[in-house]
């Protein structure tokens, strides 16, 4: 059974993210609020967590995790950016977006792209996840908590821990969650591409 952890959504216990990171640390599997909405994570080098994320989203192996940091310092050690690319990035985050860079040594080959050999960033503005990556000192593996058949990700932590009670490790609730994705901006290539249009306001790319 899933552990029901309830998180005050502005000033999060540090008790109880401490509980919390010390599951990701034991190759936990969470459910957790971001800016966006509800997400699934685990440790970067946690491949049980990222079989399990795919076991439960019915995901192939081509789907796309993203590499959720906790500030810019930590994400300049997973991607490389430019001069430009690094403003411009900087200047949307924190926030609801998720940048498509080229990866650096750091990232683990399987979230690679197998041919462009990038991978997808962000930096959530929600403080329950900004308490959880701070504390856990290193970046989570995520992935959008939305179900197959489910045409919009879940909102609520008690439905969370209802259908997922036996598939994961802790559900960390603080209230309601938007159901919007992230905005996803490739920035492979050098120039911004729009992939996803969600959370984020995409005209500051166009």
């Amino acid at each position: 059974m899933a552990k029901y952890l309830d998180v005050h959504p502005d000033n999060p216990q540090h008790r109880t993210i401490s509980q919390v990171v010390d599951l990701i640390r034991r190759d936990g599997l969470i459910a957790y609020p971001t800016d966006s909405c509800f997400a699934l994570g685990c440790r970067l080098g946690n491949k049980e967590g990222m079989d399990r994320i795919r076991e439960i989203r019915n995901l192939d192996s081509g789907h796309h995790f993203t590499v959720v940091c906790r500030d810019f310092a930590q994400l300049g050690q997973f991607v490389q950016l430019s001069n430009a690319v690094f403003r411009a990035v900087k200047a949307a985050t924190p926030g609801s977006y998720t940048f498509i860079l080229p990866a650096t040594k750091e990232v683990p080959r399987r979230l690679l792209h197998p041919k462009k050999k990038t991978v997808g960033v962000r930096i959530p503005e929600h403080p329950v996840a900004q308490a959880i990556l701070t504390e856990l000192g290193e970046p989570l593996l995520s992935s959008t908590l939305l179900l197959p058949g489910d045409e919009e990700p879940m909102t609520q932590g008690w439905e969370i821990k209802e259908r997922l009670d036996h598939a994961i490790d802790a559900v960390v609730d603080s209230g309601e969650c938007g159901t919007e994705p992230t905005t996803v901006v490739d920035f492979s290539e050098g120039e911004p591409e729009i992939v996803r249009v969600g959370a984020g306001d995409p005209s500051r790319f166009a």
